[in-house]
């Protein structure tokens, strides 16, 4: 091995994990590597894993494989490894840890610079592993994830995610502000807060919750757009929308993980909602936060749901028009409550309902596009990643996806568009000079 080692970082996973790829990345470029993202021609490739359902499992020894296979160093992190330690041991693979501690993937790249031998000790347990304060000073794209918490405590019935994280861990307030005012003060135009379980950030602190959180970040000066990572139902009360609709940053934006709109459903998942509940958060930030949008997660096909109670789930996103809908047709997880329950829906009927569910999101996705972003109106948009035609890309402030083209158009900058299209969700706008 040569001192210039060309390391790949390949991501499996959330906007959690991908932060964290993006922290490891910045050290090893403090350190004089070479980064990329061909995991075909490298040195070393670090791979950061996902064990949230048996595809990603699939996926993630896939991706191992293929880079061992052409001769790469492979080191191994997260979730996949954290459960399935004793499958990452296998021919290539010279260090892995599960995920605590992932920034000693870059110790072990110094260590397969220098021709040492690696140490491997046992994963640590999440359980006893604070918050690694992990952060970072650039950004790809135009916005920045910040990790403010890891962990979850809830107790879902379907999710092994609890298993691979380990208990809610936060970032102090002092850290997410120094992390916030560095990415805006170094042109970050939106700042997406993230976790694994966002909302129960500040819980093992004795400082505020979510809420207090945002309104802090929102208090930096700046031009600048904040945005939140998936929010339980169960979070979202009256206090949270109207301290929300007050907050001038926020973007009026708000991924709900919904799961099911069934209660029925709901509680053989052991979800913290019901429906009822579900509908009133809904209902409040429609209510308070003006030109609201909405995504969400579903599952379909948990075991006991029946075609009424996926009826139930289809008429809410109907109600609720979302922009669009994350849709994931169950999927057992060994060691979980869910994987012994009876009434199992067979697979063919589970990747049914997600096609017929995907038919209404994609109906209900137009709908609610149109009525945000109507033909002939003006919009706020965020320009992001140049097309091959000269065009751009570019979401609204409620998330709404445009390509836009005009003079003067400038990657990370915000611009007024005028809207003359919509097809398949997607808004086609030209950007109005600046006056």
């Amino acid at each position: 091995m040569t001192d210039f080692l060309t390391v790949a970082i390949h991501t499996l996973g959330c906007k959690v994990s991908q932060y964290e790829s993006a922290a490891i990345k910045e050290e090893l470029l403090r350190r004089g590597y070479n980064v990329t993202a061909d995991i075909d021609n490298c040195d070393v490739c670090i791979i950061n894993t996902c064990t949230v359902t048996a595809e990603a499992d699939r996926k993630c020894a896939s991706t191992i494989r293929r880079a061992a296979s052409h001769g790469a160093k492979v080191i191994v992190c997260g979730c996949y490894s954290q459960v399935h330690g004793d499958d990452i041991e296998r021919e290539g693979v010279v260090y892995y840890v599960g995920t605590a501690d992932k920034m000693s993937c870059v110790d072990a790249v110094d260590a397969v610079r220098d021709s040492l031998a690696i140490t491997q000790g046992p994963i640590c347990n999440p359980d006893e592993y604070g918050f690694e304060n992990m952060r970072i000073t650039d950004f790809d794209r135009t916005r920045a994830y910040i990790k403010v918490e890891d962990g979850c405590d809830s107790k879902c019935a379907y999710c092994i995610i609890p298993r691979a994280r380990g208990p809610v861990r936060s970032k102090h307030l002092s850290d997410v502000l120094e992390e916030a005012r560095y990415l805006v003060e170094n042109g970050c135009k939106e700042i997406v807060i993230t976790g694994i379980e966002v909302d129960a950030w500040g819980k093992d602190l004795n400082e505020g919750n979510l809420t207090d959180l945002l309104e802090a970040v929102d208090g930096i000066d700046g031009d600048f757009r904040i945005r939140i990572g998936s929010l339980d139902p169960f979070f979202i009360n009256e206090d949270f929308a109207r301290r929300a609709a007050k907050m001038k940053k926020l973007a009026p934006h708000f991924h709900v993980s919904v799961q099911s709109a069934s209660s029925a459903v709901l509680a053989k998942m052991r979800r913290r909602y019901n429906g009822e509940k579900l509908e009133n958060a809904i209902a409040l930030l429609k209510k308070y936060v003006n030109g609201v949008a909405f995504t969400c997660d579903v599952i379909v096909g948990f075991p006991g749901e029946s075609e009424e109670d996926f009826l139930r789930t289809c008429d809410f996103a109907r109600s609720v028009g979302f922009i669009n809908m994350h849709i994931f047709p169950y999927s057992e997880r060994p060691d979980t409550v869910a994987a012994s329950l009876p009434n199992k829906v067979s697979k063919p009927e589970r990747k049914n309902r997600a096609t017929r569910l995907a038919r209404i999101r994609d109906e209900v996705r137009d709908l609610a596009v149109s009525r945000l972003c109507p033909i002939g109106s003006t919009c706020r948009v965020l320009v992001e990643t140049e097309l091959s035609d000269g065009r751009f890309t570019a979401h609204g402030a409620d998330f709404v996806e445009f390509i836009v083209s005009g003079n003067g158009v400038k990657k990370g900058e915000f611009a007024i568009v005028r809207v003359f299209g919509c097809e398949n969700g997607v808004c086609y706008g030209v950007i109005l000079p600046e006056k």
